[in-house]
């Protein structure tokens, strides 16, 4: 039987698919999905510095397609033609802005600036493109202005600066810096030796704890005791005893009065020095009389006769 097909059909076939997918890889590696479909609107620069194939195409931050193709246009000299190639359900408004965004690192891409337009564009017509300001031109027109003004006075910082490090004070305090950090280390050094001495404090101030434990269980029984004694106290008849002691006092006081008083026999004796002295007097005469009756008993007692 006949093959139907030949080796070199084969070998053609291998070859038409090797470049089918090839082309189709080379897209898909760019981004760019065949088989999806696109709207092509178009846009015209004087400067694409950084954009290049498959370059993103946002709205507000969100990818809506991506850069088809750049061209020359030499019908147009000093300008280059960018397809965009942008998501079919997307509808662009009449007055979209193309711009081109670069960020720090230099690569570009395309931001749609929605105009508020109630007509929209044709699938194929071209929109405004504008040139965004990147980084570096930023820095050019912003940035170097103000460091191009500040760029006189650096001269006068630096001598300033020159004139203080070389200041004898400076160095004078530089040199009380490193006396004040030695001092510092030594003070660091004996508030470690003094901290090795904390736990004996500790120890110690557990002793002493537990003596105001002991003392304070004491005192709790003291207070106990006192609490017992307050009661009979309350129980003892307080009232009549006071009467007592009040009337005992006046007596007192009464006694003390006629002692003091010339009016009374007590009061008398103790006040009254010719009293005394009659005493002393009588005293006296009693004492002579004795030794004159020790001395002559005959004199007064007379002799006894027995029978």
């Amino acid at each position: 039987m006949k093959k139907f097909f030949s080796r070199e059909i084969i070998i053609g076939l291998s070859v038409l698919l090797s470049l089918l997918i090839l082309f189709f890889g080379i897209d898909y590696l760019k981004g760019i999905n065949v088989f999806k479909a696109a709207n092509y609107y178009y846009a015209s620069f004087t400067n694409v510095a950084g954009l290049a194939q498959s370059a993103p195409v946002t709205v507000n931050g969100f990818k809506v397609g991506l850069v088809r193709e750049i061209n020359y246009e030499y019908d147009n000299p000093g300008h280059v033609r960018v397809e965009l190639s942008l998501d079919r359900k997307l509808r662009i408004p009449k007055g979209t802005k193309a711009v081109i965004a670069t960020d720090m690192l230099g690569t570009s891409s395309i931001e749609l600036k929605m105009s508020a337009h109630p007509d929209y564009h044709d699938v194929g017509d071209h929109l405004e493109g504008v040139e965004g300001s990147g980084l570096m031109d930023k820095v050019s027109t912003e940035l170097m202005p103000t460091i191009m003004s500040i760029a006189p006075h650096i001269d006068s910082l630096v001598v300033s600066l020159n004139t203080i490090a070389g200041d004898p004070a400076l160095l004078n305090a530089v040199r009380r810096l490193d006396v004040i950090m030695a001092n510092l280390e030594t003070s660091t050094t004996q508030l470690n030796r003094s901290m090795a001495a904390v736990p004996a404090l500790v120890t110690h101030a557990n002793g002493t704890m537990a003596n105001v434990e002991q003392l304070s269980a004491n005192l709790n029984q003291v207070s106990a005791a006192l609490a017992v004694i307050s009661e009979d106290l309350k129980k003892m008849p307080l009232d009549s005893t006071m009467r007592n002691i009040n009337n005992i006092t006046a007596n007192l006081d009464l006694a003390t009065k006629q002692l003091n008083s010339t009016n009374s026999s007590l009061g008398l004796l103790l006040n009254d020095p010719s009293l005394y002295h009659n005493i002393n007097n009588s005293a006296a005469h009693i004492d002579s009389i004795l030794i004159d009756l020790k001395r002559q008993p005959k004199r007064y007692i007379p002799s006894i006769k027995v029978f």
